[in-house]
């Protein structure tokens, strides 16, 4: 039996564009995003809690990223992986606020009179993993805390961060050596 033959472009057009997965109302957009919040703002805010020293800036990233989230989820919805997209928006706006802080930091060193040095970070021998993780650059306490704190494999935090796995071998070693030292000074 021939193939039925389509005698009109509207009726080509409807079997070639064929919406395969249309996007929900707002309503349905909204039930979606509100389940997917749930299931995984607690994981977001404990990998940024265990990376800054404040609790408060680590809410405050984490609740600007799902703002961000919910702007844009009829986008953010259709990716493999979204919460990966959150997680790297709050580490994002959470390196921004560091950055900002240790400027801000730096220019009241500067400007005030004292002789005085700052504090350097100390690693006691009853120290706990934050302790730690605070003697590491950024990117290092980031790359260890994903390790070592989450677990996860170098591939995912690879990923995660989006470095080559070279780069997060490099930022491990770096990390170890210079907790090292610490340990032993």
């Amino acid at each position: 039996m021939p193939a039925t033959r389509v005698t009109t472009r509207a009726a080509l057009l409807s079997r070639v564009v064929a919406p395969l997965d249309p996007i929900p109302d707002d309503e349905a957009l909204d039930a979606e995003f509100e389940m997917f919040f749930s299931a995984h703002h607690d994981d977001v805010l404990r990998s940024l809690d265990t990376m800054l020293t404040d609790h408060e800036a680590a809410v405050d990233a984490t609740q600007d990223a799902f703002i961000k989230a919910h702007a844009r989820w009829s986008t953010i919805r259709t990716y493999e992986v979204p919460q990966a997209w959150v997680r790297r928006i709050a580490i994002n706006a959470s390196r921004d606020r560091m950055r900002s802080e240790r400027r801000r930091r730096n220019r009241e060193v500067t400007t005030e009179a004292t002789s005085e040095p700052a504090p350097a970070d100390r690693l006691v021998a009853d120290a706990g993993v934050r302790e730690l993780l605070d003697q590491l650059p950024p990117r290092q306490r980031e790359v260890a805390e994903l390790f070592y704190v989450e677990d996860r494999s170098v591939e995912e935090i690879a990923a995660h961060l989006g470095l080559s796995t070279g780069t997060v071998k490099s930022q491990l070693s770096e990390a170890r050596a210079r907790l090292r030292r610490s340990h032993q000074g």
